[in-house]
């Protein structure tokens, strides 16, 4: 029941009040069930690109975190093929640092952030992770042309 109420309250501010660049909806009246899409930020690869994502709400929701990932293939240290995000809010303590006081419009917003300023230390994709420390002119084209390719309307 809590979490039904929660996810009410969430959706409704996010559609009233969204963070900027960021949009979330139910998906066919699934509650456990959402969409984002995240637009990539001005000044990045991904500028211009409309990145879609998934979010499964768990029954322990806001005690456990939403899974959240990537639809749209992205060029990304911290996410990998799969669409799945190397991000601590993401997860549990001791490894993460998700607490029932952050919600899907905080976690919207840092996976936005995420984006924009990778955290090459912590990757998934560890190819991609060393081409940004080390030639990131080649990660920034080949950032750019995956948002071209897979994020363009």
């Amino acid at each position: 029941m809590q979490r039904a109420s929660r996810l009410k309250r969430e959706l409704a501010l996010l559609s009233t009040e969204p963070p900027p660049g960021i949009t979330c909806w139910q998906n066919e009246n699934q509650l456990e069930e959402l969409r984002a899409q995240i637009l990539g930020g001005a000044d990045t690869p991904y500028e211009k690109g409309i990145f879609n994502l998934e979010i499964v709400v768990p029954e322990r929701y806001p005690f456990e975190p939403p899974k959240i990932r990537f639809l749209t293939p992205i060029y990304h240290p911290n996410i990998d093929s799969a669409g799945r995000i190397c991000l601590d809010v993401l997860k549990l303590p001791p490894k993460g640092v998700w607490r029932p006081s952050l919600n899907i419009s905080t976690l919207l917003t840092s996976i936005q952030l995420l984006m924009a300023e990778p955290n090459p230390d912590d990757p998934l994709m560890a190819d991609i992770s060393s081409e940004y420390k080390y030639n990131k002119q080649l990660f920034l084209l080949n950032a750019k042309e995956w948002t071209e390719k897979y994020a363009s309307q």
